[in-house]
């Protein structure tokens, strides 16, 4: 594969993941309590997390945004990488996590519009900390691999 099809392919990655979040953005935790796979993994989570946290806490609102966008800040790593090779480390990491708190903050307000979801600030930062974290693990791997492909 070229690197110009590696380029558009990592783009279009983003952006599909971009829809995932999208959909899961309109839609309230309920609408996962039936059945099939969503359904199966809030469960295992609510399981997981109300002996720690207890039953009233709504830590897999808080797992799913923060995973959605650690998720978000490694694709956006890979796709500024091969956007912008010249850029150094720091900065590829800085364009992914402006990026994906800039779609964090279109996210919070698209979720303004579904009945049972709303703006929330909190949201956006749990959001942009993830990015953060998938962003920096993203560039110590990156790193990590071609200092060890240089090398051999």
């Amino acid at each position: 594969m070229s690197q110009r099809a590696h380029l558009i392919l990592s783009w279009v990655i983003v952006a599909l993941w971009t829809g995932v979040i999208f959909f899961m953005s309109a839609h309230t935790g309920s609408d996962f309590d039936g059945t099939g796979p969503l359904a199966a993994i809030k469960r295992w989570l609510v399981g997981l997390a109300a002996p720690v946290f207890g039953p009233d806490t709504d830590i897999v609102n808080v797992a799913a945004h923060f995973t959605e966008y650690l998720i978000f800040g490694v694709l956006l790593v890979v796709a500024a990488r091969r956007t912008w090779p010249a850029l150094g480390w720091g900065k590829l990491a800085l364009v992914a996590v402006a990026l994906a708190s800039l779609y964090a903050v279109t996210d919070e307000f698209h979720q303004s519009f579904v009945p049972g979801r709303m703006c929330d600030p909190a949201d956006w930062l749990t959001d942009t900390l993830g990015a953060a974290l998938g962003a920096g693990t993203a560039v110590l791997a990156l790193e990590k691999m071609l200092a060890k492909r240089q090398m051999g």
